[in-house]
């Protein structure tokens, strides 16, 4: 008696092979995708946290007077008085405006430039100054916050 072989279900050795390969290929590619999500999961507190220090100094420039109401040459941040004080101001680790560190940002650094700058039209400009404030997270990545200050 012969017994007929095309009704057999399964899969050949070739088949599992495959499958295999294919399926690592998929799984490789999942995991990598996990991995790089891993990684990089703590850049967006970083990057808030670099935002807030901005603003916060950005706030503390832009609501002292305009002009110096003295002469110039105050020596520490809790003496500035004007705007322009702040030109050059260099933090290594974020600061109150007291110039005393905040616990827990030491790994941030903050730059300040202060520039003059003209605003509106030809013959009738009006003079103001450019504030940017970077501040670089311990990732290295740095953010820029501009604002504008005029005399008024």
């Amino acid at each position: 008696m012969i017994k007929n072989l095309t009704n057999k279900k399964g899969v050949t050795l070739i088949e599992l092979i495959v499958a295999m390969v294919v399926i690592s290929i998929a799984l490789a590619g999942v995991l990598l995708v996990i991995n790089y999500t891993t990684l990089h999961s703590a850049d967006p507190v970083l990057r808030h946290q670099s935002i807030a220090i901005a603003e916060a100094y950005m706030e503390e420039i832009t609501l002292k007077n305009y002009s110096d109401p003295d002469t110039d040459g105050e020596v520490s941040r809790d003496l500035y008085d004007d705007v322009d004080d702040y030109n050059g101001l260099s933090d290594s680790g974020a600061h109150d405006q007291n110039g005393n560190a905040i616990t827990g940002l030491e790994n941030y650094s903050v730059n300040v430039r202060v520039q003059s700058q003209n605003y509106g039209p030809s013959g009738s400009e009006v003079g103001g100054l450019k504030i940017d404030v970077t501040v670089t997270d311990p990732a290295g990545e740095s953010f820029v916050l501009t604002g504008f200050r005029a005399n008024y």
